[in-house]
């Protein structure tokens, strides 16, 4: 479930900040780039694992819903 949002989140921190420079988000504030870069990485990182965890939790059928399973493959 983290491999996947990882990587989901780098392409996605690539896509991002191709179109906005951290200077234009916050224009005026002096910002370190890498910084940016980095809380944008790890926001992706939380929506994507989220988004991963919701699809988990969503996929088990009804009856099982009490039971401590892990994530059907």
């Amino acid at each position: 479930m983290l491999w996947p949002s990882f990587l989901t989140a780098g392409a996605a921190v690539v896509i991002f900040f191709t179109l906005f420079d951290p200077y234009d988000l916050f224009p005026n504030s002096n910002v370190n780039r890498l910084g940016v870069y980095t809380m944008g990485f790890f926001a992706f990182w939380a929506l994507t694992a989220g988004t991963s965890l919701l699809t988990c939790y969503f996929q088990r059928p009804c009856i099982n819903a009490n039971k401590k399973t892990a994530c059907p493959d």
